[in-house]
């Protein structure tokens, strides 16, 4: 429990301490960059919600098992890259793709948010179920069982599905072209580490994976 307390704490100083960095340096930047930090309402809770999204992740891994083995570090690093350059993209309004494929709506906004939200409990809900396998990395832990169970009956990557609808939620949210570039660069990093994960699960369970793969869809029930 006291390193639970200590990550939140350690989250939220740095998270603290960024936003009290960004308006000290708001009033020394050119007009350009500081309608980059200007956000919505309606991003505000958006964000909010990616935080407490990233909260609970940083406390959930507390119950990991240990590791059998694993992606390379040069691969782990590959991904991170891909993803937090998305996340960063998908936050601020980058010169050049600020430009509205939706129009300016609260009922769209409204939209968002709910969709965020859903697929937010649903990324818990699939993490709960995964237990000591879960990790961040591709890798096979110690003991590894292959879960069936909840959302994995029917997909075999729900949190995957469930960021990828958060990226979606979040785009309805903002409307600019930035926010749906984000998700599409998500999407290729998701792809890439799907391959790794299911050629890793299929070495270590074979047929069972084999019959498991066919009878699920890996993101979206009908489309993939």
């Amino acid at each position: 429990m006291a390193s639970e307390t200590s990550q939140v704490k350690t989250i939220v100083t740095w998270g603290a301490m960024g936003f009290v960095g960004a308006l000290i340096a708001r009033s020394r930047m050119p007009p350009t960059v500081e309608a980059m930090f200007k956000f919505t309402v309606g991003m505000r809770i958006s964000l909010g919600l990616w935080l407490l999204f990233s909260v609970y992740w940083s406390i959930a891994p507390r119950n990991s098992a240990a590791t059998k083995s694993s992606e390379s570090w040069w691969s782990r690093q590959l991904h991170l890259i891909l993803v937090n350059g998305a996340l960063l993209l998908r936050i601020f309004s980058v010169p050049g793709l600020t430009r509205r494929f939706v129009p300016v709506s609260s009922w769209l906004v409204i939209a968002g948010l709910i969709v965020q939200v859903t697929f937010l409990l649903l990324a818990v809900w699939a993490r709960q179920q995964l237990g000591s396998n879960w990790s961040g990395e591709v890798r096979i832990a110690t003991g590894h069982q292959l879960v069936r169970s909840g959302p994995y009956r029917f997909v075999r990557h729900p949190i995957y599905t469930a960021v990828l609808g958060m990226y979606c939620g979040t785009g309805l949210v903002s409307g600019e072209i930035h926010a749906i570039v984000a998700p599409v660069i998500v999407t290729l990093a998701y792809w890439r580490k799907i391959r790794l994960e299911e050629d890793a699960l299929g070495e270590t369970f074979g047929g069972e994976f084999d019959a498991y793969r066919r009878d699920t869809w890996a993101l979206v029930p009908l489309v993939y």
